[in-house]
C-alpha cells in the first residue's frame, strides 16, 4: 500500500503487533507495567468490623435521647482485640481501625462528645446502627479477584498488591527498541563541532519517547548514505522486536532506507501517510519484527512517533489504553491549512479565564510550523488536531488537543471549593 489515511494507517499498525510475553517482576520493580495474571485476595479486609473513626463505641438504640452520658469499659486501640461487651449505658473509647468490640453497633466521633470525667462521657448526638463502622470484608472478601489481567500497575494498584501480600506478579514484557539514524549530514553527539553538519537530535528525541513509557531503546548510531553500511545496522535492527530507522524513508535518489528494508525480508506495509508533518512515513514487519521508517525532519519524526509508535509499543506491553489523551480548547488565532492530509500543530495550552466552566482552555500555536523546528516541541503542550477534510479553524473556534506527555500537570491545584 502506498498513501494512507492516519486512521487507516494507526489500524494496519496495531493490527500486526504481537503482545509478548511475559516475565516475573518483583513489586518493588512493577511501576507502570501491566499485569498479565489475575490477582486475587488472600484474606477478608478488613478482617472484622473497625472504627472509622476515633471516638466511642456504643449501642445506638442508648442514643435515642441525646445528650446523654455513657460509662467508659475500656480503650481499644487499632492492633488491640476488645476485652469486653457494651452493654447498654456503657461505650467502649476506640481509635481509627481498631475493631469494633462486641455488644456495639455504632460509632460517635469524638467531636461529637464531651468528657465529663475519666470514666464518663456525653454523647451530644443520636446516630443509627453502622456509622462510621467498616464492615468485615468491605474492601475485599478472601478469594475475590482484585485486579485482573490487563491492569496497568499505578501506585494505587501496588497498595492493593501490598495488601494482598503479592511480593512479586507476573507482567509483559517491555519491547526491546532499537533507534538508528540515517545520512551522511548528520553530526553525532561526540563528534567535533561541524558547521556543515546537522546534530542528530533524532536519536535522543526518540529515545526518550521510548524511555517516557518505561522502554530503554539501544541506539545503534549512525548509518551514512550507503545501502552496504545500512543494510550493515539494518540488520542488527532486526534482532529487536522493534526498530526505528530515522530518515531516509522518502523517494529521493539516495533514500536507501526502503529498498533496504525490503532486500533483508521486511514485508513493507506502506510508505506514506496523509498527514502534514510526517508524510513520508513507512512501515514494514518481519516474523519478529516491527520497522518504522520515520521521516528524518525532527518534528515529522516526533509526531509520527506520537500517532503509531506509541500505540504499538503500548500494546505490546498489554495496555488497553493506546492513544494520548485528548481534550477541547478553544482557538485564540485562526488556523488555515490545505486540505488533503490531517494537520498537527504544536499549540501550548492556558486556562480560559473568561469562561465559568472548569477545565476550560485555550491553544494558542508555539510559532512557526516548519518540520524542522524542533523547539515547537519543546514549547508545546499538545498536538491540535486538524482533520484532512477541513481548510482551516477560525478564532475561538473549539477544537481537539492531544496532549502531550507531561502536559497533564497544571500550576495550580484547581480544586473548586478548596481552601
Amino acid at each position: 500500500m502506498g498513501n494512507l489515511s492516519v486512521r487507516d494507517a494507526q489500524t494496519c499498525v496495531l493490527e500486526h503487533v504481537l503482545i509478548r510475553d511475559t516475565e516475573v517482576v518483583k513489586l518493588e520493580a512493577s511501576l507502570g507495567r501491566v499485569l498479565a495474571e489475575e490477582i486475587r485476595a488472600n484474606r477478608d479486609q478488613p478482617p472484622y468490623d473497625v472504627s472509622a473513626m476515633d471516638g466511642f463505641a456504643l449501642r445506638s438504640t442508648d442514643l435515642a435521647m441525646t445528650p446523654v452520658a455513657l460509662t467508659i469499659i475500656e480503650d481499644i486501640k487499632a492492633g488491640d482485640m476488645p476485652g469486653k461487651t457494651v452493654q447498654a449505658g456503657q461505650c467502649s473509647r476506640i481509635m481509627t481501625g481498631a475493631p469494633v468490640p462486641a455488644g456495639a453497633d455504632a460509632v460517635i466521633r469524638v467531636e461529637d462528645t464531651r468528657m465529663l470525667s475519666d470514666e464518663n462521657v456525653e454523647i451530644r448526638i443520636g446516630v443509627d446502627a453502622g456509622n462510621d463502622i467498616r464492615l468485615l470484608g468491605e474492601n475485599m472478601r478472601n478469594g475475590q479477584v482484585v485486579l485482573s489481567n490487563g491492569t496497568e500497575i499505578t501506585p494505587g494498584v501496588i497498595g492493593v498488591l501490598a495488601t494482598v501480600k503479592c511480593a512479586q506478579m507476573k507482567v509483559y514484557r517491555r519491547p526491546r527498541v532499537a533507534i538508528l539514524s540515517t545520512g551522511n549530514e548528520l553530526e553525532g553527539l561526540d563528534e567535533p563541532v561541524d558547521p556543515d553538519k546537522i546534530p542528530n537530535s533524532n536519536s535522543y528525541a526518540l529515545m526518550a519517547q521510548a524511555q517516557a513509557l518505561g522502554i530503554e531503546p539501544v541506539l545503534l548510531g549512525i548509518a551514512r548514505d550507503d545501502p552496504e553500511e545500512l543494510a550493515q545496522f539494518v540488520r542488527r535492527g532486526l534482532l529487536f522486536d522493534v526498530l526505528l530507522i530515522s530518515g531516509g524513508s522518502s523517494v529521493g535518489l539516495h533514500d536507501h532506507v526502503r529498498p533496504t528494508l525490503e532486500a533483508l525480508g521486511v514485508d513493507m506495509h506502506f510508505w506514506r501517510v496523509e498527514m502534514r508533518p510526517g508524510h513520508p512515513l513507512a512501515f514494514g514487519t518481519t516474523a519478529s519484527t516491527m520497522v518504522f521508517g520515520l521521516p528524518g525532519n525532527p518534528v515529522s519524526s516526533m509526531v509520527c512517533f506520537e500517532q503509531f509508535v506509541l500505540p504499538a509499543l503500548r500494546r505490546m506491553m498489554g495496555h488497553s489504553h493506546l492513544f494520548r489523551r485528548t481534550i477541547k480548547a478553544r482557538l485564540t488565532h485562526p488556523v488555515k491549512i490545505r486540505p488533503g492530509r490531517t494537520e498537527f500543530i504544536r499549540v501550548v495550552l492556558e486556562r480560559n479565564e473568561s469562561s465559568r466552566l472548569p477545565g476550560s482552555y485555550v491553544a494558542s500555536s508555539t510559532g512557526t510550523q516548519s518540520s524542522g523546528a524542533l523547539l515547537s516541541m519543546a514549547l508545546a503542550d499538545g498536538l491540535l488536531v486538524v482533520p484532512s477534510t477541513s481548510s482551516g479553524l477560525a478564532a475561538g473556534e473549539s477544537a481537539v488537543i492531544q496532549l502531550l506527555d507531561g502536559a497533564v500537570f497544571q500550576d495550580e491545584p484547581g480544586i473548586e471549593g478548596g481552601t
